[in-house]
């Protein structure tokens, strides 16, 4: 196949102005109220428990999902006031910055061949196309383009104020480092080295004197945690964003309520695919939240849950 028949259908953000019409979709749902029907009618529930009930909402969730749609989402989502803190791995800050910045992601199949894709200068993402020029070119350009500003400020920085930093300069309204920065809510990503925009950060720092001082954003997650009433996370996915999450919230005992998306499952004990009440035997859910978990792709599950929030 030909490059141009591969990047025809560009991948557009969703939106919750988009989502309007279907603020009572989960009460189909309900009708139906078989299996994963019920995990996500009850996680509506927890959802709303916790936008109200909650002072500290956490937004957990893997970098794959922001080469989607769901980009958008997650940026409303912020915006609205939702949630008031994120907590993501380091390619979330790489795809935002690159479809912030020019880059342009493609419908695409699972089933492509990736030699076939190699040649042709295409990465793969699932389904998702990312042309080379739209990925690791756009980082380095961006991160070269503000660096020496941002040091001039100072040379040592939380991870989560040089986001802020970054969105600062974004013009991009379906993006998720604007909205943070718009907001002031803070983006935590603990494995922010793992990815381009890390490992950009690493090679201009040898010139700069630049350092990221990861301990200063462990210390704001410890004072929003110890000052909290109650929180609740929704976390979607696992690895290193969703154990960051339950970790904190363990030093209050643990969260009050918790709504785990996921394809992942606990027979080979991993800790993406621990359900809630394991994380209960670590004080890191209270034995009386509220919890579910729904199993399910969060590209279908989250329009749901976050359309729920409009009703």
């Amino acid at each position: 196949m030909k490059r141009e028949e591969l990047l025809v259908e560009e991948i557009k953000d969703l939106t919750l102005e988009e989502l309007k019409g279907y603020a009572d979709f989960y009460k189909i749902l309900d009708k139906v109220y078989g299996f994963t029907a019920e995990s996500i009618v009850r996680g509506v529930k927890i959802l709303k428990d916790m936008i109200k009930e909650a002072d500290l909402r956490f937004l957990s969730f893997t970098a794959n999902l922001v080469s989607t749609g769901l980009r958008g989402l997650f940026a409303d989502l912020i915006k609205k006031g939702y949630f008031n803190v994120i907590i993501t791995t380091g390619g979330t800050i790489d795809h935002d910055i690159a479809r912030s910045f020019g880059g342009r992601y493609y419908k695409g199949l699972f089933e492509y061949d990736d030699s076939m894709l190699r040649e042709l200068e295409i990465h793969r993402l699932g389904n998702i196309l990312v042309p080379m020029e739209s990925y690791g070119k756009v980082i380095e350009d961006v991160v070269r383009k503000y660096i020496n500003e941002i040091v001039s400020i100072k040379k040592e920085w939380p991870v989560y104020e040089l986001l802020w930093e970054f969105g600062k300069r974004i013009s991009d309204e379906n993006s998720i480092l604007k909205a943070a920065y718009e907001k002031k809510v803070p983006i935590i990503v603990p494995g922010i080295i793992d990815g381009s925009f890390g490992t950009n950060l690493f090679i201009y720092s040898q010139f700069t004197q630049l350092k990221l001082n990861l301990f200063e954003d462990m210390k704001l997650i410890k004072d929003l945690i110890f000052s909290c009433k109650k929180s609740g996370a929704l976390i979607i996915g696992g690895g290193i964003s969703k154990h960051h999450t339950i970790w904190w919230n363990q030093f209050k005992d643990g969260l009050d309520y918790a709504i785990y998306i996921t394809t992942a499952q606990e027979y080979d004990g991993s800790l993406s695919g621990a359900k809630p009440r394991e994380a209960i035997s670590w004080n890191k859910i209270k034995p009386t939240s509220e919890n579910v978990v729904i199993y399910g792709d969060a590209t279908t599950i989250l329009p749901i849950l976050s359309a729920s929030l409009l009703g």
